[in-house]
């Protein structure tokens, strides 16, 4: 049997999906469709890792952790019968950079809703680099299956034919076949502007072209507002890292509190923290709390 191969696929992309397939029998391996058509057996994910838990006992550990990228946060969980990435996770404290390879989980619970989860195969501490290698891998492949979607749109009715006609590999149609008949026609823009914030996150100075008129007057103007976001950036950080005294991060009315006796007022408190959990310096490790990166 051929190895499946490892998906890279946005969080945002993968935590959409609530369509599982199997292609039969015992022994054959489940996939999970997503809405832009990625079928999913297993995938190779990279983020920031801020959090790890172990929500069983110590005598049978379970470890939850959650993995974030640019547009969201995958769940990750391994027991005994993923020892290695048990016993890798057992020893990560967050925030680190991490790379996952694991397989594709659903879960529907009586209670309602469907959730998407990685079992992982293995779990490795790495760098920022090859985050943001993966973040530019991840956006090729989004927006390959954007592009051929847009294909499959187009047609009426979508056929196996067409598609491998068009250059589409194999796996990619089934995948499309599949999403189309189980999510019908997606809103494309969702998933369009998901791939534009990924590539902003990898490129924060990419900016609109400007024409030569406007570029000589708004450059001061520009250059100044940019110093005064950083400056104000860097004081929020500060008091972040002032307020964290006890590990789990610092308080949000703390740093309320705090940023407004810097002369920080309310509204731009919430654009700066946004905007550095954008940039990836801070996260927020449980509801109401910061904590840097």
């Amino acid at each position: 049997m051929n190895r499946e191969i490892a998906w890279r696929v946005f969080a945002g992309e993968y935590n959409d999906a609530n369509k599982d397939v199997s292609d039969g029998g015992e022994r054959s391996p489940s996939y999970v469709v997503t809405p832009l058509g990625a079928k999913i057996n297993r995938l190779f994910v990279v983020g920031v890792l801020t959090d790890v838990e172990n929500v069983a006992t110590d005598e049978s550990p379970m470890w939850r952790a959650r993995l974030q990228d640019p547009t969201g946060t995958y769940h990750v969980y391994a027991g005994q019968y993923q020892p290695e990435a048990s016993a890798a996770l057992a020893k990560l404290k967050p925030p680190a950079f991490v790379a996952v390879t694991g397989k594709s989980r659903i879960y529907s619970p009586d209670s309602g809703g469907t959730y998407t989860s990685i079992r992982p195969e293995t779990v490795k501490v790495v760098d920022e680099a090859l985050r943001d290698y993966w973040i530019l891998d991840a956006c090729r492949s989004l927006k390959k299956r954007l592009e051929a979607l847009r294909e499959a749109y187009k047609m009426d009715p979508v056929t196996k034919e067409e598609l491998a006609a068009l250059g589409i590999k194999p796996p990619v149609v089934e995948g499309i076949l599949a999403a189309i008949e189980h999510y019908g026609k997606v809103d494309l823009s969702r998933y369009s502007a998901m791939l534009a914030e990924a590539v902003r996150y990898l490129l924060p100075e990419f900016q609109p072209p400007r024409t030569e008129e406007s570029e000589g007057a708004a450059e001061p103007a520009a250059k100044e507002a940019d110093a005064k976001q950083e400056a104000l950036e860097q004081t929020v950080l500060g008091i972040i890292g002032e307020l964290d005294v006890d590990g789990k991060g610092a308080p949000w009315d703390g740093i309320t509190m705090k940023a407004t006796k810097a002369g920080v007022a309310k509204d731009a408190l919430e654009e700066i923290v946004n905007s550095l959990l954008d940039k990836g310096l801070i996260y927020e490790p449980i509801l109401g709390r910061m904590k840097r990166i």
